[in-house]
């Protein structure tokens, strides 16, 4: 089966701070953030085609980033949306439209955040052949901090934590199944796809690519892929350095 990888780079990383979106910051090495996500799927040998989805406003900085690496299997630059889930989509309907699935040739797509840099050969390597008896598949690690459940500021209860996991990325699935639970949610949101949409969590709409297939196709079962500690999401600029 044939594996594209797709880099998640639309938002602003507003947490971070500065006008640079967070995924455009260096690490220690002066590379970019990007380029280290890019670069962990470029030597991934389970991975066929790259696609990176990025704010239209930072095109034309990722055009240079092509120019000056070597990656051999990037192949597409798609424009993000306002929200992650509109980025996302709009990678699903660009892959579905130029893809063989209409000749009954199944592909599959890792979704994968752009501000996770160092994620491992060993865990792109697993989630791919988990892909091959699997619909969908999400990497995860264990929570090992107490969790409170709360409200007004209080503690209302104490959940037992060996029954959660904290997600990561790659969060991969059959194109097919994956475009037609994100086709199931746009055909059930009021307003169109060129509408601003803000507020999405509120409104309902699921938080990432799992939680779009949980709640959209919930009979796909969702095998999960140990992650790593390693493979830490940037969110602050205390992360960075």
């Amino acid at each position: 089966m044939r594996n594209i990888a797709v880099i998640l780079a639309g938002g602003i990383g507003s947490r971070v701070g500065g006008e640079t979106p967070k995924q455009l910051l260096p690490l220690a090495d002066g590379r970019s953030i990007l380029e280290h996500s890019i670069d962990a799927f470029e030597a991934s040998p389970c991975i066929d085609e790259i696609a990176v989805v990025m704010h239209p406003d930072h095109i034309s900085f990722l055009q240079k980033l092509c120019n000056s690496n070597h990656w051999q299997k990037l192949t597409k630059i798609i424009p993000g949306g306002a929200e992650r889930w509109e980025s996302s989509y709009n990678a699903i309907k660009a892959f579905t439209s130029s893809s063989p699935l209409h000749e009954g040739i199944e592909c599959s797509i890792l979704l994968h955040d752009a501000a996770r840099p160092f994620v491992s050969r060993r865990i792109i390597a697993d989630v791919c052949q988990a892909l091959e008896t699997h619909e969908a598949v999400t990497v995860a690690v264990p929570v090992t901090d107490t969790l409170y459940r709360t409200e007004d500021n209080q503690v209302q209860e104490i959940p037992d934590r060996k029954t959660f996991m904290r997600a990561q990325t790659p969060q991969a699935f059959h194109l097919s199944t994956i475009a037609e639970a994100f086709q199931k949610m746009v055909a059930s949101i009021s307003l169109p796809l060129s509408s601003p949409l803000h507020g999405g969590t509120e409104r309902g709409i699921p938080t990432d690519d799992v939680a779009v297939l949980k709640s959209y196709s919930p009979g796909t079962p969702i095998f999960i892929v140990p992650g790593e500690e390693t493979n830490k999401k940037i969110t602050y600029p205390e992360d960075i350095k």
